[in-house]
This record gives structure tokens, sequence and C-alpha cells, in this order.
């Protein structure tokens, strides 16, 4: 995969600042050099850094992407702006590539980190998959990181993820929304799939955002855009709609799961794929919160005709049985 060219509107970014746009496997990486009035040992401006890593599939490609932006600059930093295996799946073999590197991400998990434990880390729920890495400390929400020679604020924004962060640029008026924000929603409201009410601190991030008043916006995912006001109220009416029909999001948790494994897979026995289905966690809480009506087995085959019927998954007959394809 090979980043897209920058858009005009990334072209307003910071100095010293390169978003990769990476797709929907993988979140964005946000590429920031050294400040070269600043000595390389300065702690206060840190060195080259990365915002969020992508996911595993594409570690290999995200280190070369990284040591091709920086040019010859080692990479002294890893951020994190939540710990969801889209946004961390580098981190290890960014460690390995350039083992000086510290790596910072938002509180909350960071015993988890410390214990490896991935269940807690959300990567045994969703069936997905991060390799180990290491810690070196948290973002710490109120406090700020100097990136390029400027001061990014940290700001909490719970709701797709209850430890999220944004970073904000004042100067600027740049903001890393992670998946507080896309230009056309937000990202799964994962709280609401373990029975942990989130939609109120979905609708406080966008207020938190609103109040910044940012005029460009690097989504974790998609191009970096700044119509602000209109994403704003897309991701409002989005949430209203599932504020008043929660099984609206139920049903769009599941398919964007099972959609992000097939971006993974490419091509999978669809006997495989029921497996699978019925042997990650947050589909079998789903389904008996939401679509118990039908057997676990039935809804799980209605789900894999959705993708179908969408466009999103089709299916191929080969002389050893039925796959399912990403499309």
């Amino acid at each position: 995969m090979t980043p897209s060219a920058p858009t005009s509107a990334a072209a307003a970014l910071p100095p010293g600042m390169t978003v990769l746009e990476r797709g929907w496997l993988s979140a964005n990486n946000i590429v920031f050099a050294a400040d070269a009035g600043a000595p390389a040992d300065d702690p206060q401006d840190g060195g080259a850094a990365v915002v969020d890593t992508g996911y595993v599939s594409h570690a290999g490609q995200t280190v070369l992407l990284v040591e091709q932006t920086l040019a010859g600059q080692p990479l002294a930093r890893i951020l994190n702006t939540h710990l969801h295996s889209d946004h961390c799946g580098g981190n290890a073999a960014l460690q390995a590539h350039w083992p000086q590197a510290r790596t910072y991400a938002a509180p909350g998990q960071a015993e988890f980190v410390r214990d490896w434990n991935p269940a807690a880390l959300s990567y045994t729920p969703t069936g997905q998959e991060c390799p180990r890495f290491a810690l070196t400390g948290v973002l710490q929400p109120g406090t700020s990181v100097r990136l390029s020679g400027r001061d990014w604020q940290i700001h909490a924004a719970p709701g797709h993820d209850p430890h999220s962060i944004i970073l904000f640029e004042p100067a600027s008026r740049t903001l890393i929304s992670a998946d507080a924000l896309w230009e056309n929603g937000f990202g799964v409201v994962f709280p609401e799939i373990e029975g942990m009410s989130a939609f109120d601190e979905v609708a406080a991030t966008l207020d938190v955002i609103e109040g910044l008043a940012p005029l460009t916006i690097v989504p974790g995912h998609g191009g970096v855009f700044t119509g602000v006001a209109a994403a704003l109220d897309t991701a409002r009416r989005r949430l209203d709609g599932f504020v008043r029909a929660p099984e609206r999001h139920a049903l769009y948790a599941a398919k964007v799961l099972l959609k992000y494994r097939l971006l993974d897979w490419q091509r999978i026995r669809t006997t495989d794929l029921l497996a699978w289905l019925a042997a990650t966690p947050y589909f079998g809480m789903l389904h008996a919160r939401y679509f118990s009506a039908q057997s676990a087995q039935d809804w799980a085959r209605t789900l894999v005709q959705a993708l179908v019927q969408s466009g999103a998954a089709r299916y191929e007959e080969a002389g050893e049985g039925e796959w399912i394809l990403n499309a």
C-alpha cells in the first residue's frame, strides 16, 4: 500500500509534520521531524516522532515509510492515541528497528501493556492481533507534548475508547482526532459492545473538539480535512441515530469488526469464517445483547450475507468449497 498523495488540506499542516494516509486496516501514521533548532538531546523537544503505527500486517511497511519520511533522522518517540490494534500494531517493529525510541500511550492501560494482557487490551475480544511492545510512559491529558518545535495539547477523548486522547496544536489549529472524529463519522463505540454506556462520552468529546475550533483535522482513518462543522454535524446525526436505536450501532459494530478482519485475510473459507465468528467474544456479546432472537449460527450467516449485499464482500465457489472474499 502506498500512502495517498498530500491533499490541499494536508499542505496546510505545520512544518515538520507529515501524514501517511494508510487506509482502514492500518490507522494513519503522523510523522514529526526533529526540531532543527533544538539540540538532538533536548529533552523538551524529544527528537523525531510518529503518532500511531498501524496494524501488525503492515508493520514492515510502516518501518520503511517512517524511515523514508525521516530521511536519515533517527526515530526518538512512538506515540499512541489509543491502544486499538490498528493504532499500535507497528510499535514492536519500530522498537526493533530503533531500539532507542521511547514509547508513550494514552493513560489507563499502561499496566495491561507492562503485564501484556491481550484480553484487557481488546485484542482477544475483537479477534485481532498485536505483537507485544514496551511502554516508556503515558500521554497525560491536561499536559502537552512537543513535536517538531511546537507544543501539542493532550486532551482526553473517551467514547470510541475510554482511554483515547486527541492532540491539538493551537497556533495552526491542527487537530489529530484519532477515531473520535472522521470526515464522515467516528469509530465504533467499543464500551457499548461490553454493555457500558458511552454514547454520552462520544457527545462530550465532540463538544470538546468543537470548543477547540480546529481548522484542519488529521483523522485516524481517511484523508486530512478542513470541513470541521460539516464533520461534527454528520457525527452528531449518526450518534443521535445510535442513541435512538442502539441495535443499529450493534449491527454497525459487528459489520465493521468482520470487514476489518476480511481486509487482513482478503480470502477465507466460509466454514473458517463462521468458526472465527463463533470463537470471537465481541460477536458473542453482540448476539446475546441484541440479536438473540436468531440462533448464533443463523445470525453469523446473516451478518456475512449483509456484507455481501452491501458490496463489502463476495462469495466464491472453489473446488474445495465456498469462500468469502474481501471486496
